[in-house]
């Protein structure tokens, strides 16, 4: 504590502090072995009007990566101590330590508007360069490129921008290349992948994960994780893997309604022209929506599904396909006469360029597995017995009762063949 309170001083970061208010003051340990300090400002936090300023998705970072190969990340050291706390404000932050009461010059870890502040702040420094070849989440900021030569000049333009408005604070860059072969793994912590683009992976990990486990000591790989790891590099380059959503060319929207829940399936056409998954999702209904005729449980499919991938369907150069397995729902767009929950939809629907198709349940399977996932979810209709069933010993039946079955069912066979 004495050496950080003596780095800050001298770096102007802290200054000796004469407020009303203090705070407890303390270090936890990072992942790495050193440690954070922290204050616990949760007092301050309730008494503070929140910054409603939104943290980028993850999902979007994903998708503006479609057709790079090329990556680096600039991770910045204590990145909320590069902004200055407004001048007059510093007392609000102060702390005490057994050495003294201090307060700091710049953004502390641990107000709830950090994040926040931090997230525009970055946002402003690199916003004509977000989107296109940047994506800034907090502190770490990703630099994707298709080639070599476009990266150089990126990862340039980044640092210089940085540099320009003294972000000098030192960083990590860690640069890679994503291609079928690479390097093995070195690290534990490298071994983290993304599973859920992949299908049956399990046998595949099993080895790689048992080498993530802090009791197994020094990291070694072995001839068994060697091949588990190049099956996952395969698994990762071929079809297994969710294909990535490419905005030139057109997708195929596959629904499906159960009688509890929807699910879709987001596609495209691959090099091999088959159709390959670029996404998929599942919601289910609530009490209300299950009570609705079948036509308006498949149309709300539709819905659901166009409002989930509106990013990538919405205004693009080419129409794309649904395919419902509710055949009259193919003309939905020139029917006149509508109910006004599907008039209301209809609406919706205009803003999409779209050719709704036919596809018997037969060939939907994909969806339709999905749509029923929360079947085990929902309660049976069926009322509850009156008489508990531990208390039952055997059926009984009266011979009225076999008497009146034989009688009627002369009756029900001239019924059937008179219809």
């Amino acid at each position: 504590m004495e050496e950080y309170m003596a780095e800050g001083l001298r770096a102007g970061t802290i200054r000796p502090s004469s407020s009303p208010a203090a705070t407890g003051f303390f270090f936890v340990k990072k992942k790495d072995g050193g440690l954070r300090p922290c204050v616990d400002y949760r007092g301050l936090n309730q008494i503070t009007i929140k910054n409603r300023h939104p943290l980028p998705l993850t999902n979007t970072a994903l998708d503006a990566l479609s057709g790079a190969r090329f990556f680096t990340k600039l991770d910045l050291r204590s990145a909320y101590n590069l902004v200055r706390i407004r001048e007059g404000d510093e007392w609000k932050t102060a702390f005490i330590t057994p050495t003294g009461h201090y307060e700091t010059l710049v953004m502390p870890f641990g107000l709830c508007n950090s994040p926040s502040v931090f997230q525009q702040f970055i946002n402003d420094v690199l916003r004509d360069m977000l989107g296109r070849w940047c994506y800034a989440y907090l502190d770490d900021i990703l630099v994707y490129s298709k080639t070599l030569e476009e990266h150089t000049q990126h990862v340039q333009a980044v640092l210089r921008r940085l540099l320009a408005h003294q972000l000098v604070w030192p960083w990590i860059p860690r640069s890679w290349r994503l291609c079928a072969r690479g390097p093995y793994p070195r690290r534990s912590n490298s071994c983290n992948v993304f599973w859920g683009s992949l299908t049956s992976t399990g046998d595949s990990s099993r080895a790689l994960t048992a080498l993530t486990k802090p009791s197994r000591g020094e990291f070694q790989l072995t001839p068994e994780a060697i091949q588990a790891f190049k099956k996952l590099c395969h698994l990762f380059t071929t079809a297994p893997v969710l294909l990535h959503p490419d905005p030139t060319k057109p997708f195929v929207v596959e629904v499906d309604a159960s009688d509890v829940g929807v699910g879709a399936v987001l596609s495209q056409r691959g090099p091999d022209e088959k159709l390959h998954p670029c996404s998929f999702f599942s919601r289910k209904f609530n009490p209300t929506q299950q009570r609705y005729g079948v036509g308006d449980r498949e149309l709300l499919a539709i819905k659901w599904a166009l409002e989930e991938w509106r990013h990538w369907l919405q205004g693009g150069s080419d129409p794309f396909t649904v395919w419902t397995d509710h055949q009259n729902l193919t003309v939905i767009r020139q029917t006149k006469q509508l109910n006004p929950r599907q008039a209301r939809w209809a609406l919706f629907f205009e803003h999409f360029h779209f050719h709704l198709s036919y596809r018997p349940g037969s060939k939907n399977t994909k969806a339709d597995a999905i749509s029923r996932q929360h079947q085990h979810d929902t309660i049976s209709s069926e009322p509850a017995p009156v008489l508990p069933p531990h208390i039952i010993l055997a059926p009984l039946q009266w011979g009225l009762e076999e008497r009146v079955r034989q009688i009627s069912t002369p009756y029900r066979s001239v019924l059937r063949t008179t219809a």
